[in-house]
């Protein structure tokens, strides 16, 4: 779970550094300062420990509280990240203290019309709410005193929507059923649906909040399908920034693409070229899975049993073979071996089954938090991943990766593949348009 590619891993990360509003060239089309470095605080930084800040400003109003630890130049209330830009908030920034993930199904007969209207007040409201003010309709008070803290709306749509609005014409071919994978055992009603959305906060109440603004603009149009709520680590709550750790005790997210690299766009963002029709371009495609670790069964291991399923140390996240003071950003070296001979990271490790080498150097940028969800009736944790990874083709990306690591990896002992998703997120709103627009109008 600490390497890229990889179906089972989170990008759990502290911000440190401020950050400023705009747009910066940084020598590949397209990127914006949210995709320089909030890709880079999703847990790819150039030494152990250090910390990136993600697109965040403050919020201007007087009374804005004193600096805080974690998030870039302001308290964690008063951080913000723009709605608006060339691509969709909360893709490449750095995952919040909280997310909620839900999906809606459109309302028999609500059509094409009716998706614009819907996405038309989902659009406003979010341009309120990620500001940090009060949404025009059906707002219940529940943030009133609370800042923006980084809140990020992300919207996906699903297969299904295409037929049911008349745009079955206008689907884009990355958008096919994901293949059944060797051990899934998925419940359709926890997944899929026509409209996604992931809604971050470093609050839990902003981020419910928001949900349930959504929730009731869409009443009568698109009704709650499932809801999944989940977790990452609070930025200042470490002494140092470091990437977060998932349920395993895992540092978790310390390979994902970066944008210094070159093809980073490549892999996360849509062009209009191939089979992707025009309307795509600048958006990327999520796929969501719900992964329960069997955490009784992985703690009754030693630690350095867990350090052989994973291919790292569980204490400093360096890889195995690595030589003494060797940290979490040393390469891995698969050809390394033990003092008996044997290969140092094991043949069905996860670092070795996830390598990008191994993959044909598909990659995805991950954006994964915990959740805990009590006991099951055998008494065992439901507990585990709400995996997110976003890419420009999940039929070269999480597909190819998947079944590979479905078959081969060690880790998959203690995974449960338990819900699923594949959505195709649009760009950016327009200045002055809404989300969804290039698809409706284009």
């Amino acid at each position: 779970m600490a390497d890229v590619s990889t179906p089972h891993e989170s990008t759990q990360h502290e911000s440190t550094q401020h950050e400023s509003t705009g747009h910066v060239s940084t020598g590949h089309p397209g990127f914006t300062r949210r995709a320089l470095l909030g890709t880079a605080g999703a847990g790819l930084l150039a030494g152990a420990g250090a910390g990136v800040a993600g697109a965040v400003v403050l919020d201007g109003r007087p009374g804005t509280a004193a600096p805080a630890a974690g998030r870039p130049g302001g308290a964690l209330g008063a951080a913000r990240v723009p709605f608006r830009g060339e691509h969709q908030a909360g893709i490449t920034d750095p995952p919040q203290a909280r997310v909620q993930l839900a999906a809606f199904d459109l309302t028999e007969g609500v059509g094409r019309d009716g998706l614009r209207t819907l996405l038309q007040r989902w659009t406003r409201a979010a341009d309120r709410l990620t500001a940090g003010e009060p949404a025009e309709e059906f707002d219940n008070q529940v943030a009133l005193d609370a800042g923006p803290c980084s809140l990020t709306l992300t919207l996906g749509f699903g297969a299904i929507l295409f037929d049911r609005a008349g745009l079955a014409d206008r689907r884009p071919p990355g958008l096919e059923p994901l293949p059944a994978f060797p051990g899934d055992a998925l419940d359709p009603a926890r997944g899929d649906g026509d409209l996604f959305v992931q809604i971050g906060a470093d609050d839990a109440l902003v981020a419910v909040h928001a949900l349930r603004v959504l929730q009731r603009l869409a009443a009568g149009t698109a009704a709650l399908r499932w809801q999944s709520a989940g977790f990452a680590r609070t930025p200042g709550a470490a002494a140092q920034p470091v990437t977060g750790r998932n349920l395993m005790g895992q540092i978790d997210g310390t390979n994902n693409p970066r944008p210094d690299e070159e093809g980073f766009a490549a892999k996360v963002f849509c062009t209009a070229d191939g089979d992707r029709p025009a309307w795509l371009a600048g958006g990327s495609y999520l796929v969501f899975r719900r992964i329960r670790m069997l955490l009784d069964n992985w703690e009754a291991l030693p630690v350095d049993r867990q350090e052989r399923v994973i291919g790292r140390r569980k204490s400093d996240g360096a890889p195995l073979g690595a030589p003494a003071g060797a940290g979490e950003r040393t390469p891995v070296d698969l050809t390394a071996q033990g003092q008996d001979g044997t290969l140092a990271i094991p043949s069905d490790a996860h670092v070795r089954v996830a390598a990008p080498a191994a993959n044909g150097g598909a990659a995805m940028l991950r954006r994964g938090f915990s959740y805990h969800d009590g006991l099951l009736p055998d008494g065992s944790p439901d507990a585990g991943l709400l995996f997110l990874a976003f890419q420009a083709d999940p039929r070269r990306g999480f597909t190819p990766v998947q079944r590979k690591l479905s078959r081969g990896d060690g880790l998959s002992r203690f995974l449960r593949h338990e819900a699923s998703g594949l959505y195709v997120l649009p760009p950016g709103a327009p200045a002055g348009g809404y989300l969804g627009q290039q698809l409706l109008e284009g």
